[in-house]
């Protein structure tokens, strides 16, 4: 992108946050009566009345539901709960540039203010791969390269189980950059994963751990996030800042 285009993107991918966020509100979420679906269309309908176009495949999924709440309501139970975690995969298309990001929400229980020590230790842990992502990006390296750079210090780092799936995003939802990584591969993307870095490309973060929680009996949870990033010569930066903490719905 031009630079005045990269400016221009910044503002496109913060209203994008910023449907997000609403979305992740009181005005969406009733617990207990809510359902997924009803999350979906809120979301869906948000984007339409302010003109906008849905990228392909918007998703919401409610995650980290310990066996005994499963048992307890089922596992094809759709209604958000308290003390249950939404996860987005959604993305807008605005003055022609799209977005895709990965974000997530936590339904508070009876008198909590914040989500619990051990959802909060991962989500920490999952800003500190962000930034390793970040801080390997350098130009001519191409996609494997970063993959490669990526994982071995996430690795030694001691980052629990990293994955990284990124795709450039801009111009287009996932073509035509550097490939780095897919969900089912993790070592070496053949083609696209040969594309070299250029400067003023903008890409996904798109990213995961995951880690038990003794919050959930010791389950496992699998956090994604997805924000993007720009590569230039002045640094690798989030374009719209990135997710620290989850959004809280009372």
């Amino acid at each position: 992108m031009l630079d005045e285009e990269l400016e221009l993107y910044e503002k496109v991918v913060s209203v994008a946050n910023a449907l997000i966020a609403e979305t992740y509100s009181e005005k969406a979420v009733t617990p207990g009566v809510t359902t997924i679906e009803d999350l979906l269309l809120y979301y869906l309908q948000e984007v339409s009345d302010l003109g906008l176009e849905n990228y392909a495949w918007p998703s919401f999924h409610i995650r980290g539901r310990t066996p005994e709440v499963l048992k307890k309501y089922g596992k094809d139970d759709t209604i958000i709960r308290r003390g249950d975690f939404i996860e987005c995969d959604v993305g807008i298309r605005y003055l022609r540039y799209y977005t895709d990001h990965c974000v997530w929400a936590y339904v508070l229980r009876p008198g909590e203010e914040d989500s619990p020590p051990g959802f909060k230790r991962v989500m920490a842990e999952a800003n500190r791969l962000q930034d390793i992502f970040c801080g390997e990006f350098k130009q001519g390296l191409s996609g494997n390269q970063l993959l490669r750079n990526i994982l071995d210090k996430a690795k030694r780092e001691g980052i629990p189980k990293p994955k990284i799936y990124s795709h450039s995003i801009g111009y287009y939802l996932h073509e035509p950059g550097s490939l780095i990584g897919l969900p089912w591969e993790q070592e070496d993307t053949v083609g696209r994963g040969e594309v070299r870095l250029v400067p003023n490309s903008t890409f996904t973060a798109e990213l995961s751990l995951t880690s038990p929680l003794p919050e959930l009996g010791g389950q496992d949870l699998r956090v994604a996030l997805e924000q993007e990033v720009a590569f230039t010569p002045r640094g690798t930066y989030f374009v719209d800042g990135l997710q620290t903490e989850f959004y809280l719905i009372k």
